[in-house]
């Protein structure tokens, strides 16, 4: 089956440096870039003098056209200047993931060929320790001392700005996205300006426009997901930017910035339904409290009359409008998301019900899928369509189809140059017809809508040779209750599935507060009830609690917070197998 058109959807700019001149010359006095560590504030005007004094230094540093530039920042408004400098230089801006080790960090900079650096003083020392590794280093400058790298300048003489940018075109390379993973070194995808820009195109095409959008950039600017919602949109469409350098202090920003776009992994929208849900159980006013929950079930109502296809009761529907705006409304201003227009959900398995709950609220959650190979997105659902569990239709310009064994293959015209110095690699995953096989399992409806059920390589078959996802029941796990922040289900070659849990530190606190036993109490009652969703093949027979924390970038998670399984199985083989042994506990 296939579904979607390979047809470019709109005219393009002819590279972001053009496109990106053309937004200061629109905008020259709006605000580009807000710096949440500092309250640090940036121009259009202050941005473009930016740029051109980076490509000033990179070039007195020997960065010519096609050379590689290393960047090893945190979402900073620096990250921004020194990655379109590079490319007003015509070089190649190459960002790397702050949480890999020195060893890793000279794999990706060798590969890359990346003899200039720019970063900040925190990564001093692991820099320093890739070069022990085999990094070939010409230069490594900060944006964070003295000198910075702006301090290094070329005469005018030396150096036409102008004519640099002005020679950079479509096919040119927009970055090499080194692909985070979760086993094996990571690979080089090479991406053009001419798939970015198209990709934003079909973006703005499927949500609308985004030139007065504001968002906040907290995810690594490594991953294609980032670069696709901050960075790239901020150079085509003007969009606004404020930079959060701590991941895990976003959340706490969005009050402050209120922004009107919003990506990210399920994990992050998890964590606000929790501390949605938790403001609703804690509310004082009683009167309150049952409005806003009365508002929250005519949602529900709503949402589930879409996506049996049913028509919506006039009085339904009145109702639910004033309660939104009275009551659920104001509960998403607690937490700085009353006025997002798009919200975006991918990157890792999304839990319909988390959907549901959001849509219900009347925030506009959308989920999305795709992968760096194929510039980042591929499919992006409409919540006004009956759309929850499926990733909506292939966006314009893209085509999906269905191999027999289930994998969904993409094509469009914005897919990666291919694998940088793996041409055999790239002969594997793209094949002769131009069809990208994306190792995601799924599967297509009657209306062309994409449903994705597992990465072909993740799907356990048990001892009895029975095919199951380990994704869709964790997904039941974490619906069961929001105290389970994390789970890992392992089965693969084992009589039955066990499940290693790890809490939402936030909810178990809250239960904790309550009585010291009602979190263990609350884990056993999710897991029965999550069971009770389950095929028998597929039911939890054991788990246990962890201790333990899994954060972005870590051990168990990558840094887009999909589940390391194999680096899992690795630390915690110990427990796995005492959850095996027959005298093991159901639970811990």
């Amino acid at each position: 089956m296939q579904n979607g058109s390979d047809s470019s959807p709109v005219p393009l700019a002819e590279s972001l440096c053009a496109a990106f001149q053309h937004t200061v010359a629109r905008q020259p006095d709006a605000l580009a870039f807000v710096a949440l560590e500092d309250a640090q504030r940036y121009t259009w005007r202050d941005y473009a003098d930016e740029v051109e004094r980076v490509a000033s230094a990179l070039h007195r540093l020997g960065v010519r056209r096609g050379d590689t530039v290393g960047i090893m920042l945190r979402n900073r408004p620096e990250f921004h200047f020194v990655d379109t400098g590079a490319l007003h230089l015509g070089a190649i801006p190459v960002s790397i993931y702050n949480t890999l080790p020195a060893e890793d960090v000279a794999w990706v900079l060798n590969d890359a060929a990346a003899s200039v650096v720019v970063s900040e003083q925190m990564f001093a020392s692991v820099l320093e320790e890739a070069a022990r590794y085999g990094w070939k280093k010409k230069a490594l400058v900060f944006v964070d001392s003295t000198p910075r790298l702006t301090d290094v300048v070329s005469s005018p003489d030396e150096f036409d700005f102008d004519s640099s940018w002005r020679r950079v075109r479509q096919l040119d390379l927009a970055t090499i996205s080194y692909t985070s993973g979760t086993t094996g070194p990571p690979k080089g995808v090479e991406l053009t300006q001419r798939s970015v820009l198209g990709v934003l195109a079909a973006v703005a095409q499927v949500v609308g426009t985004v030139s007065d959008a504001r968002v906040v950039s907290y995810l690594p600017t490594a991953h294609v997901a980032e670069r696709l919602i901050s960075h790239y949109p901020s150079i085509v469409h003007g969009v606004e930017v404020w930079c959060c350098p701590d991941t895990a202090a976003v959340a706490g920003h969005f009050a402050q910035v209120r922004p009107t776009h919003l990506f990210s992994p399920p994990r992050l929208f998890e964590k606000i339904r929790a501390a949605l849900e938790s403001c609703v159980i804690n509310e004082h006013d009683a009167a309150l409290q049952t409005a806003t929950m009365s508002a929250l079930e005519d949602g529900y109502r709503l949402v589930d009359l879409r996506e049996a296809r049913q028509p919506i009761p006039a009085e339904l529907h009145a109702r639910y409008e004033a309660g939104r705006v009275d009551y659920l409304t104001p509960l998403l201003a607690r937490v700085g998301l009353d006025r997002v227009r798009v919200a975006l959900a991918g990157s890792a398995p999304v839990n319909p019900e988390m959907v549901r709950y959001f849509l219900a609220l009347g925030l506009p959650l959308r989920e999305c899928w795709g992968i760096s190979e194929a510039c980042g997105f591929a499919a992006i659902s409409d919540p006004t369509m009956g759309q929850l569990g499926c990733v909506g239709a292939p966006m314009p310009g893209t085509a999906v189809r269905q191999l027999d064994d289930g994998e969904l293959l993409i094509r469009s015209p914005w897919l990666m140059n291919g694998y940088h110095n793996r041409p055999e690699l790239t002969a594997e995953t793209i094949d002769d017809d131009g069809w990208l096989h994306t190792g995601d399992v799924g599967s297509l409806d009657a209306e062309g809508n994409v449903r994705i059920t597992d990465r072909k390589k993740e799907l356990i078959i048990n001892s009895f040779g029975k095919n199951m996802s380990p994704a869709n029941i964790e997904a039941k796990l974490k619906d069961a209750h929001p105290v389970i922040g994390q789970a890992c289900v392992i089965g693969d070659a084992r009589p039955y599935n066990v499940a290693l849990l790890v809490l939402d530190p936030v909810v178990a606190a809250t239960l904790r507060a309550r009585q010291g036993d009602e979190v263990q109490r609350t884990v056993d009652a999710a897991v029965e009830q999550a069971n009770a969703r389950m095929s028998r093949v597929e039911t939890i027979k054991k788990y246990v609690v962890l201790d333990d924390e899994w954060l972005p970038g870590g051990v168990e998670l990558s840094p887009t917070m999909k589940l390391r399984r194999r680096q899992i199985a690795v630390k915690y083989a110990d427990t796995i197998e005492s959850l095996y042994d027959e005298a093991g506990t159901l639970r811990s």
